[in-house]
């Protein structure tokens, strides 16, 4: 890791070139897991001076790359001396390991001209460079302005990967951040700055009322993470916080009802892993008096304030006060640590345990100490070796550990990466027993590896609540309730799920029975998919899939092989005969019949998601068959 090494050796400049490369490396394969975007879909793209109900949009051009794909920047009035730029990346299918877009993403950035001073809230993403530099410097000149500060909320590549560009065009602008924000841009933007490290309740006055007050938000989702409040807009802008992978034409949350199922599968993904920051950060704005949000992704919270931060504390609570949880170690901004550790994370909060997540190279020994003392596991991402930052907190983890505690060591592959085996032989020394082998990655990471580590947080979590969940089904209705409700009966199914065309592409399987038909034009059908299925991750809004049928008489060999319980990231299909449908999803030889879906929308409903799909095909196999029917004794199980 670049900040373990001296300033200014030639070590350290051979780093930063290697941390470079491998950065761009991981951008490039981030966009790897769930959700992966099968069907073209055109967005509406923003037209010149389009009319939405928050105002006149300005259209400063949309620009076509050389795959197709299209890249607009506008400019909208967000109210008092404030605008926002927002660069919309229409086209954009999948945003990290987290997401796949149907409706795109943007990147949003802020400027407030004070009545002295001039700040920019956030910059973009590079690839907009030659389209966002130009309108950032049409703004500030229209209004005869220079631009004086940098407000960098945190430093992913995604909000800050023009901050050099920002720095270099206006020499005299001083980069505000958090203390950890700012040791990340010296080793990111390798160019010489203006800083200053701003806490918690400090402000910059840019005049005429405009005091920008900022709140420390660490982990939502980076440490760095920080809130910027403006007392004359009254406009907070958070950054990831709030936001969401959604790109239209209107600024902001003039329809809630299309912006729905992002926002809470965006919380779900980046913010459900750290639910008790997002409880404190909660608590630190309670006062303010914020009537408009600038979020970093999506349109801009304008109409749903209160609605939409009532839902982050409303689901942050819910998850912040379960008994058991997980904490979740990883380095920022080295190899694939953190994405690999979000995924983890995401697998394990998928079975309704929380985590914790902190970054080993920045943490606090007492917050570390206090988090390791009400976690009842622990995952450790090898860091970097020549760390003294992770050398010190991984001294302070051993002391704190106790012998009932389960760990999880996984490689971060970084290039400069920790021995697991050594981190396994510390972690026994202190008592410790490995839930598994080490999680060992070999090569840039793909979907089946990020597949591997979100079933391995999965299977973590239901080990810890295995116990409790068992409790929970037998008590959970009276034996009459029971026996009643599993006359209620269903047919018998396979899910197939997955993009089974593309090597190295996740698949998966489940055997279904809460399986029906749910309207007629569109024909569409429902499936209770649980929640913390391993398929759960590759039915989300947008993905297709394949319902197959069981015959009478001849499925018993099928259903034995898909009610194993498989080791996590194992391949469901082997030894099983299949074949690719129209859709991409891999379809059962052995099925009657089977139907190709694709998700439309999905209901919350406790422990499970009731998916709704419309069916695309289907073709029957053995028109002589009819399907298996499966009855229970009992509903407190399957």
């Amino acid at each position: 890791m670049a900040r373990a090494v001296p300033r200014g050796t030639l070590q350290h400049s051979k780093q930063n070139r290697a941390l470079d490369q491998s950065r761009c490396q991981r951008n490039e394969f981030m966009n790897t897991f769930f959700n992966p975007r099968r069907m073209g879909i055109c967005c509406k793209v923003a037209s010149d001076s389009e009319v939405s109900q928050g105002g006149v949009v300005q259209d400063c051009g949309l620009h076509t790359t050389e795959d197709g794909r299209r890249l607009q920047v506008v400019v909208a009035d967000m109210g008092l001396d404030t605008i926002t730029i927002r660069c919309l990346d229409w086209d954009r299918d999948r945003f990290d390991i987290e997401f796949g877009l149907q409706n795109g993403t943007t990147y949003n950035s802020y400027l407030i001209f004070g009545e002295d001073k001039t700040a920019l809230v956030d910059s973009s993403h590079e690839k907009f460079r030659e389209y966002y530099m130009p309108v950032l410097k049409q703004e500030l000149e229209s209004r005869g302005r220079r631009l004086d500060y940098l407000i960098v909320s945190h430093t992913e590549p995604d909000h800050s990967g023009l901050t050099r560009d920002v720095v270099e065009t206006y020499p005299g602008v001083q980069v505000i951040g958090s203390k950890v924000c700012i040791a990340f841009l010296d080793g990111l933007t390798h160019v010489q700055m203006d800083t200053r490290v701003v806490k918690g309740g400090d402000t910059v006055d840019l005049g005429g009322g405009h005091v920008v007050e900022f709140v420390i938000a660490p982990n939502l989702h980076w440490p760095d993470t920080m809130f910027s409040y403006d007392h004359a807009s009254h406009i907070m802008f958070t950054c990831d916080a709030f936001g969401m992978h959604y790109c239209s034409g209107d600024p902001y949350d003039t329809d809630l009802k299309l912006l729905d199922d992002h926002y809470r599968f965006y919380y779900d993904c980046l913010m459900k892993p750290n639910a008790r920051s997002v409880t404190t950060a909660l608590r630190k704005v309670k006062d303010l008096p914020y009537q408009l949000i600038g979020n970093g992704h999506g349109p801009l919270l304008k109409y749903n304030v209160p609605e939409m931060v009532n839902r982050y504390q409303k689901w942050s609570e819910a998850t912040a006060t379960k008994s058991t949880s997980v904490l979740v170690l990883y380095s920022s901004d080295y190899g694939y640590s953190d994405r690999l550790s979000q995924t983890l994370a995401r697998g394990i909060t998928k079975a309704d345990v929380p985590t914790e997540m902190m970054d080993l190279l920045s943490v606090d020994p007492q917050e570390l100490v206090e988090a390791v003392g009400r976690s009842a596991a622990i995952v450790l991402m090898a860091y970097p070796s020549e760390s003294s930052e992770a050398k010190a907190s991984m001294g302070t983890l051993l002391s704190a550990v106790k012998s009932k505690q389960t760990v999880v060591i996984a490689e971060s592959f970084g290039g400069n990466d920790e021995p697991v085996d050594q981190l396994c032989t510390a972690f026994l020394g202190a008592g410790l027993e490995p839930f598994m082998d080490p999680l060992r990655v070999k090569d840039v990471p793909n979907e089946n590896v990020y597949q591997l580590f979100e079933e391995c947080g999965t299977d973590l979590a239901q080990s810890l609540t295995q116990k409790d969940s068992i409790a929970r089904k037998k008590t959970a209705m009276s034996g009459d309730v029971a026996k009643a409700l599993a006359r209620v009966s269903g047919g018998l199914y396979i899910v197939t799920a997955g993009l089974a065309t593309s090597s190295g592409s996740a698949k998966g399987a489940m055997v279904a029975s809460w399986v029906s038909q749910a309207s007629f034009e569109p024909l569409g059908i429902t499936i209770s998919v649980a929640k913390d299925r391993a398929i759960e991750s590759l039915m989300q809004v947008g993905d297709s899939f394949v319902l197959n049928c069981l015959g009478e008489g001849e499925y018993s060999h099928i259903m034995k092989h898909f009610l194993q319980r498989f080791p996590a990231g194992a391949d469901r299909f082997e030894g099983i005969g299949w074949h690719i449908a129209e859709n991409g999803s891999p379809v059962l030889d052995d099925a009657i019949a089977n139907i190709e879906c694709k998700v439309v929308s999905r209901m919350e409903a406790a422990d499970h998601w009731v998916t709704y799909a419309e069916v695309t095909n289907g073709s029957v196999a053995k028109a002589d068959q009819r399907t298996a029917v499966h009855r229970r004794k009992i509903a407190n199980y399957y």
